[in-house]
């Protein structure tokens, strides 16, 4: 579902995607419309679901979560059972903070975070690995984070 946006609803959210800790005093005076409207917009883009959720965005090094790996999973069979009963398996594991059911050689796409290597493989033999589903598992370890942003392409809007 495609909600129609205003220009000031696409400031807004960009202003918001950036900060969400801005009040709607700032994103007005930002906007230059006074509070009142502001408050009012903002509300109606959380209301419409445009607006998720507000959370604070931690650092991996200050953590020190090191590692990233992004681990390709084809599935021992197809099928909508073997499906659901991966996915339900893999939104228990914390270490996987993003999948994707992909197209092509693979069937789905998982972004890990851990501390190191060693937790890596820890995580893949004693839980990844613990689906009985998993047909073939690829890891591919990130060496340089280039770009990692949340911040979602508003100018195509």
């Amino acid at each position: 579902m495609s909600i129609e946006l205003t220009s000031q609803d696409i400031k807004i959210l960009d202003l918001l995607q950036r900060n969400a800790d801005r009040s709607s005093s700032d994103v007005a005076d930002q906007l230059n419309i006074s509070q009142s409207p502001a408050w009012r917009r903002i509300n109606r883009l959380e209301e419409e679901g445009v607006i998720e959720k507000k959370v604070a965005l931690l650092s991996r090094d200050a953590l020190g979560m090191e590692l990233v790996a992004f681990t390709t999973v084809n599935l021992s069979q197809a099928g909508r059972k073997s499906m659901e009963m991966f996915e339900a398996g893999v939104k228990r594991l914390d270490e996987v903070v993003e999948c994707y059911t992909m197209t092509g050689a693979w069937d789905y796409m998982l972004k890990v975070v851990v501390k190191d290597i060693r937790s890596y493989e820890k995580f893949v033999r004693g839980r990844l690995l613990e689906l009985p589903m998993i047909g073939e598992l690829h890891s591919h370890i990130s060496v340089t984070e280039i770009k990692n942003t949340t911040e979602l392409p508003l100018r195509q809007l």
